[in-house]
């Protein structure tokens, strides 16, 4: 027996299921407390789909990764060695018998005696002959004429009117370094004043910018490198002080001072004591074969022969607290101003040149008073001379005409052999110095701030064969 519709299908029925619920409810109402005939009724099924199962079932995601390309290389070698070798010797000789060429001894012998006499004759024509003196095998190329390399300069320094008063090469001999000063007037002591170098090796050298600018308080007169550490110079200041820089710390190159005490400088130049009289130095030379010996150039105009080992106190004015020591051991004829540069000869221990105001260059030797010869270059002051580290019958001068003379006493006595005018304006010519590392070089500074690097010719630079015999002989000519 059927009870009715079941509650899902009830749900599902819609609205003609819902009127006939309502009918049957109610005949079943009239019905109550009294029995009824039941009827089953079928409904038709409704189906919602589902959503969120289509939409489950029909995602998906598709991923893959693949890494880059193997890289694959196939590479061959062979190698082959092959080598030939081929050695042939003589037949070998018995040595029961002798060679066809040692059977006729006596005969060589013979021939060897008649001849000995000539060839000893020809020897000694040909070690007398001077056909080939001053022939030498050189291969490098020659260099005919004196050029100017370089033009340098320092445009502050210009600017405010100073003067190159001293240039020094580096032991290397690619630095060269100018310090800038005032020789006429001016306020020296107070004067703000430089030291300039150029790394003439360096690519790219501009002329007007230094590779190194060393700012000083005071005038430097004087400047010097260190023999063996090539970036230690050394500058003497008009103040009376010595300085000591590195120029490869251009940040603080300072590396050592004397300061002003009582034992220092108090003047722009030392005046040594010789006796009772007091004579300013104005320049000095040590010789290269006594590192003892050195030459003095003074104001009053006499060069003076001193050592480091004389003994003898010197007579001060005031007290010091290291002993003073008269170095003076002998006096030179003087010239007819104050010597303004001295210059010891490298190739003879004996031999030294001095200029002076007077115009004059005067060779000395160290065993006389006289000097060996006196030469007039200039009507105006004669500022350096110096020897030629290469030959030794060659000098260069600095005059105050503006031009830097080049002597070779091998050729003439008198005039020079070459005069370079440094100056177009005829501004004074101060200092030049030698290159000793590239011995065709020569710098010289001058009154309008500039530093001039000139090449010499080759016959400035080769030495002759009997150049040093030639030196000898002056020296010995003239000490008789």
């Amino acid at each position: 027996m059927a009870t009715g519709a079941q509650p899902w299908q009830l749900c599902s029925a819609g609205s003609a299921g819902a009127a006939a619920l309502a009918t049957s409810g109610a005949a079943s109402a009239e019905g109550l407390g009294r029995p009824g005939q039941l009827q089953d009724e079928t409904l038709g099924v409704a189906s919602v789909p589902s959503q969120w199962r289509g939409v489950q079932g029909t995602r998906g995601e598709t991923k893959s990764c693949q890494t880059a390309s193997i890289a694959t290389a196939e590479a061959c070698a062979q190698t082959r060695k092959h080598a030939d070798a081929e050695v042939q010797t003589e037949a070998p000789v018995p040595a029961g018998v002798l060679p066809a060429s040692q059977h006729d001894s006596p005969g060589l012998a013979a021939f060897l005696r008649r001849v000995e006499a000539m060839v000893i004759r020809e020897l000694n024509k040909n070690w007398q002959s001077h056909a080939f003196d001053g022939f030498e095998v050189n291969w490098t190329e020659q260099q005919q004429t004196v050029t100017c390399l370089h033009t340098l300069g320092y445009p502050p320094a210009q600017g405010q009117g100073l003067h190159v008063t001293s240039v020094s090469w580096n032991t290397t001999g690619s630095v060269v370094a100018c310090a800038y000063g005032r020789l006429d007037d001016g306020d020296w002591s107070t004067l703000r004043s430089f030291v300039c170098a150029w790394n003439l090796d360096r690519r790219g050298l501009n002329p007007r910018q230094p590779s190194v600018v060393v700012e000083v308080p005071s005038a430097v007169m004087s400047l010097a490198f260190h023999p063996t550490q090539p970036s230690h110079i050394a500058g003497g200041l008009y103040s009376g002080e010595v300085l000591v820089w590195d120029m490869s710390r251009p940040e603080d190159p300072l590396l050592w001072r004397t300061g002003l005490t009582d034992d220092t400088h108090t003047d722009p130049v030392y005046q040594p004591h010789r006796g009772e009289t007091e004579v300013g130095a104005t320049a000095v030379s040590f010789s290269s074969f006594d590192p003892s010996l050195f030459v003095l150039g003074t104001e009053g105009g006499f060069p003076l022969k001193c050592s480091l080992a004389a003994e003898e106190a010197a007579l001060t004015r005031r007290p010091a607290s290291v002993p003073l020591r008269a170095p003076a051991q002998f006096t030179f004829s003087p010239h007819g101003g104050p010597v303004y540069s001295v210059s010891c000869s490298p190739f003879h221990r004996n031999l030294f040149l001095s200029a002076g105001t007077d115009g004059h260059v005067h060779l000395y030797s160290m065993l006389q008073a006289q000097p060996l010869t006196s030469l007039q270059l200039s009507h105006k002051y004669l500022f350096a001379v110096r020897w030629s580290p290469v030959r030794p019958l060659v000098f260069a001068a600095a005059s105050g005409e503006g031009d830097v003379q080049l002597f070779d006493l091998q050729k003439s006595s008198q005039k020079p052999t070459v005069l370079i005018k440094q100056t177009q304006d005829e501004s004074p010519v101060y200092c030049l110095e030698f290159n000793r590392q590239q011995t065709q070089l020569l710098a010289a500074g001058d009154a309008r701030g500039t530093v001039k690097v000139w090449q010499l010719s080759t016959e400035f630079t080769e030495q002759g064969p009997r150049e040093t015999e030639d030196l000898d002989q002056l020296a010995a000519e003239v000490a008789i």
